[in-house]
């Protein structure tokens, strides 16, 4: 994980994720998960092309069950974008760059 992909836990999701002044996009993902890991370098990119844009953060689900049962995770690879404190869109499974960055201009 780069420097440009912020790691959230139960401890730190309210400040990085809630209350961030720049909408969030946040992955959630498990180690064992192979969709999950073919999704990350995708997700690098993003973060270091729209950075100032968008936050990236990834919530791992096995550590983290609380935060996947919030957002009513049922499925992962799941990104849940949030805005002002607030889901405003979701995309699950394993996405296309494109898709994802079509729904990050959509946030703006």
């Amino acid at each position: 994980m780069s420097d440009l992909v912020f790691k959230i836990t139960d401890h730190n999701f309210q400040t990085e994720v809630l209350e961030s002044k720049i909408p969030v996009l946040v992955d959630f993902w498990a180690d064992w998960c192979g969709p999950c890991k073919s999704l990350e370098p995708v997700l690098e990119q993003i973060a270091k092309e729209q950075t100032g844009k968008i936050k990236v953060c990834k919530v791992n689900v096995e550590d983290n069950p609380q935060l996947a049962a919030s957002f009513n995770i049922r499925n992962i690879p799941f990104l849940a974008f949030v805005k002002d404190g607030q889901k405003v869109a979701e995309l699950v499974g394993n996405q296309p760059k494109q898709v994802i960055l079509n729904q990050i201009n959509a946030l703006q």
